[in-house]
């Protein structure tokens, strides 16, 4: 059985053959826009929030203990914050429904650049030269790796067995990460583990949504034309099933991992991770389990690798020079005097 996106192609100067688009896709482009706007907000009230609860809980080097988290839902900005970042999923998953995966996801960067500004005048900590080299690659280095993907690779059905290989690849990154993180908490204090941990794992939720959605699309046409001859429960429905349970279980995992990664590292930091491991991963995926650059030239994936690693250096770059990562500043909340 297929899994399509129930999005009918239509021809459009400057695309290749074979990406979806859609007069739809106009509406998905503003929503996700809408989106980074709020992940921005909310990433910077619950920062605030964690920032708050570390203060007065005391910070710990094994992540956030249980008596952190139970703090947190008392922390107005936290709740507030939270509360946006549940808007900005509505959006984006509102914004995957009209469009492409590939049109609204690299969106999401705009958030880092809000995030950035704002950040650096709430804290009146100025961004450096090289942190703003860093935000750039990380925003340059997506946008050109997913354009990449928009102008190679080709949107396919998904095939139920093509499913599966997707969900027990994060059953196992749920048990590496899990693991891991058991293993070796007590020596854990690197926003960056929290940052590519919680990364990688929403680029499954995002690649998975878009599938959830497109079944439940098709399962909305199906019940109408079959209606009043009978609607049968399928291992389709099953598979649909066990999707919504590893989202859930990835989304969890992650959202600890933020908070986690918000008690060691600037927001932008938290930020550029996310918007450039997430969409990364999830084109990584369409491109090895779904098959869907198969016959491209060899420079596409040479471009890919390149448009990759220069984002990804970004936001290495970005926790080595941003101003809140120094020593000085974590430990007096200011700024090491310059020679």
């Amino acid at each position: 059985m297929v899994w399509d996106s129930a999005v009918s192609a239509i021809d459009f100067p400057g695309l290749p053959d074979g990406v979806l688009l859609s007069s739809q896709s106009y509406i998905g482009i503003p929503l996700a826009l809408i989106g980074a706007v709020f992940l921005s907000l909310g990433t910077q009230y619950q920062h605030a929030g964690v920032s708050k609860v570390e203060r007065i809980h005391g910070q710990s080097d094994a992540g956030l203990s249980l008596g952190n988290l139970l703090a947190l839902l008392r922390r107005p900005s936290w709740v507030v914050g939270t509360l946006m970042l549940g808007l900005a999923i509505v959006l984006q998953l509102a914004s995957l429904w009209f469009a492409p995966l590939i049109v609204v996801q690299p969106l999401g960067a705009v958030a880092l650049v809000i995030t950035a500004i704002m950040n650096s005048r709430l804290t009146r900590v100025p961004l450096g030269g090289r942190t703003i080299l860093a935000i750039v690659l990380c925003v340059g280095g997506v946008g050109a790796f997913v354009t990449v993907a928009a102008f190679s690779a080709v949107q396919k059905g998904i095939e139920e067995r093509e499913l599966t290989i997707v969900l027990i690849c994060l059953a196992v990154l749920l048990a590496f990460w899990g693991t891991l993180f058991l293993a070796t908490r007590k020596r854990r204090a690197n926003p960056m583990f929290y940052v590519i941990a919680a990364g990688t794992l929403y680029g499954f939720v995002a690649t998975i949504a878009k599938v959830v959605m497109g079944r439940i699309q098709t399962l909305i046409a199906e019940i109408r034309l079959n209606a009043g001859t009978g609607w049968s429960f399928g291992s389709a429905e099953w598979l649909t099933i066990l999707c919504l349970v590893g989202l859930l279980a990835a989304v969890l995992l992650g959202a600890y991992f933020v908070q986690s990664a918000h008690a060691y590292g600037p927001p932008d930091l938290v930020v550029a991770g996310l918007t450039v491991v997430d969409p990364i991963v999830a084109v990584c995926i369409g491109i090895i389990v779904l098959h869907e650059a198969d016959g491209a030239q060899w420079g596409v994936f040479v471009a890919y690798i390149a448009t990759g690693v220069v984002a990804v250096l970004g936001v290495f770059l970005l926790a080595r020079n941003h101003p809140q990562m120094s020593a000085e500043y974590r430990e007096t909340g200011e700024l090491p005097l310059r020679r």
